[in-house]
């Protein structure tokens, strides 16, 4: 499937969301690409009990609850970013569904994460978990308290880099939104030696060690971000070596940033992203907003 150029933004009424929606429209005229709202809503099961048929003017009743809440979000979207291209897009069913297919579609997915109604439990629940994990388009959590302050408005974008294909798609995303936000880009590679930790015999010779090695990965991470200083001359770009662990470094590096960027399926320091301990922590505690990028074509359902 042709895809669009695109960003589409999940709407559920929630805080949460509210604040995606000014964020994916921030994003949409910073890049010059239209922004589609999107939600969906379903009839409650227990309607469906011993056969009952519930009557249309339940299903136009949820139709106009979810329209009005689009509305609202379209009004934020143009009064939040003004010239903003917003159009939206309502369904009956599943939003992980709906999600799924636009993002095979779009260029970018952005959601809420406490969001309540259509979209709940956006970071640790079924939606969140089926959207971030399969999406075929980067999917960016934007947290209810992820504001647009006049501290982070203009701060960096961050980028988690570990050596694999899916970082390396990662670096591509955030080279992408630095050079569309004429941000700073931060460039974050952890190590964690264990040799070199069981090395202590002696603190001099250990640090020694330590530096030599953090010399190497300095060299390791130039050479992966090369091509792409070339592609975008037009970005500044930080580089961080740090013998710590990917979620606290990354949390860290972005405090007063736009945007961190980290791949899903990365090996190294990133392994199990989606899954473990460190995409967890970031989705729960990164001070910003969190785009996930897919290493692989997902299958579809």
């Amino acid at each position: 499937m042709t895809k669009q150029n695109i960003i589409v933004c999940a709407v559920d009424g929630s805080e949460a969301a509210k604040n995606a929606v000014r964020w994916a429209a921030n994003t949409a005229v910073k890049r010059g690409v239209p922004l589609r709202l999107v939600s969906s809503y379903a009839m409650p099961q227990f309607l469906y009990a011993e056969g009952m048929v519930p009557p249309q003017e339940l299903y136009d009743d949820l139709e106009a609850e979810t329209l009005e809440k689009v509305n609202e979000a379209t009004e934020a979207a143009k009064e939040f970013a003004p010239g903003v291209d917003v159009s939206h897009q309502i369904e009956e069913g599943s939003p992980i569904d709906m999600l799924l297919d636009l993002s095979e579609q779009c260029e970018m997915v952005v959601m809420g994460s406490r969001g309540l109604g259509g979209f709940s439990g956006m970071v640790l629940g079924s939606v969140s978990g089926a959207v971030v994990s399969h999406a075929s388009c980067p999917v960016v959590v934007v947290r209810e308290d992820n504001h647009v302050t006049e501290a982070n408005k203009y701060g960096p974008v961050v980028v988690g880099v570990d050596g694999s294909e899916v970082s390396q798609k990662a670096l591509e995303n955030a080279f992408k939104e630095a050079s569309a936000r004429g941000a700073k880009l931060v460039a974050v590679h952890t190590w964690m030696d264990m040799q070199v930790q069981a090395s202590l015999a002696g603190l001099a010779a250990a640090q020694q060690q330590w530096k030599v090695v953090e010399e190497e990965q300095h060299a390791i991470l130039g050479e992966r971000l090369a091509g792409f200083t070339s592609m975008f001359p037009d970005v500044e770009v930080v580089k961080v070596v740090t013998r710590d662990r990917p979620a606290r470094a990354l949390s860290e590096a972005s405090e007063g940033a736009q945007l961190l960027v980290v791949g899903s399926h990365g090996r190294g320091g990133f392994k199990g992203m989606l899954l473990g301990s460190t995409s967890r922590s970031l989705l729960q505690s990164t001070p910003v907003p969190l785009m996930v990028v897919r290493g692989v074509e997902p299958k579809r359902r």
